[in-house]
């Protein structure tokens, strides 16, 4: 892995409606910032332009998002007020099951992608096409994090890259074998994107260039490969 990395963030991708070619739209913006894509490079989407393309809309009753954050939610955890912690569909554990109303004209509010590790191979295809290189693509979500204040961005879903690289059962620099580390890359990614990102910048897509994990890993992964089964889970 490179130590040296560089981060774009992609402005001009504008309002991005129902049924837009999401990554023609990226691949313009692409073009007019950076050029082109070289090979290795990452491309980070935050979720909701993947979800507005995909119409994942939802109008609220009375201005209450609880009925549409219980029909998103395949478990309800925990309650305060109209603050819900749930499980998604997906098995991520997060507030509200993703149901967001940031940046999103009008009344409605924007779900999470149905499959987000399909959405990053689709647009991951036709990048690759446009650009004749090999590339990986992330999509990314905010989530708030147990026992400690402020958000992060972290990965929902993934194409080209692995979700976890696993150094157990190597040396660290003293030699002493490493038994529990394994590193969360994909989320490591999504961070590092939304300091270019923001959330109220307009700029929903970055390009990191420079780090390449592809080698230290068995094979490409899917954004649930860090959820913990029920088995390690201490709290829930």
């Amino acid at each position: 892995m490179k130590p040296d990395l560089s981060v774009f963030g992609i402005p001009g991708i504008g309002e991005i409606e129902r049924g837009a070619p999401l990554a023609d739209i990226i691949g313009d913006a692409i073009v007019s910032h950076l050029t082109t894509l070289v090979q290795g490079d990452i491309v980070v989407v935050t979720h909701k332009v993947i979800s507005k393309a995909e119409g994942r809309f939802a109008k609220p009753v009375d201005g209450s998002v609880v009925e549409i954050v219980e029909n998103e939610a395949s478990a309800i955890l925990r309650r305060r007020g109209e603050l819900t912690i749930t499980r998604t569909r997906h098995g991520f554990i997060c507030a509200n099951a993703g149901v967001d109303r940031s940046n999103v004209p009008g009344e409605d509010v924007v779900l999470l992608p149905l499959r987000p590790d399909r959405s990053a191979a689709s647009i991951r295809n036709r990048l690759m096409k446009r650009f004749g290189t090999d590339i990986a693509v992330v999509v990314t979500d905010t989530f708030g994090r147990a026992w400690r204040r402020g958000l992060v961005d972290v990965a929902i879903g993934i194409a080209g890259l692995p979700a976890l690289i696993d150094h157990r059962g190597k040396p660290d620099h003293t030699g002493r074998i490493m038994e529990v580390t394994e590193v969360a890359i994909i989320d490591e990614i999504a961070a590092a994107a939304d300091l270019v990102m923001g959330k109220a910048t307009s700029i929903p897509v970055a390009v990191m260039r420079g780090l390449h994990v592809g080698a230290q890993s068995s094979g490409n992964g899917k954004a649930t490969d860090l959820v913990r089964s029920a088995s390690e889970d201490f709290f829930l």
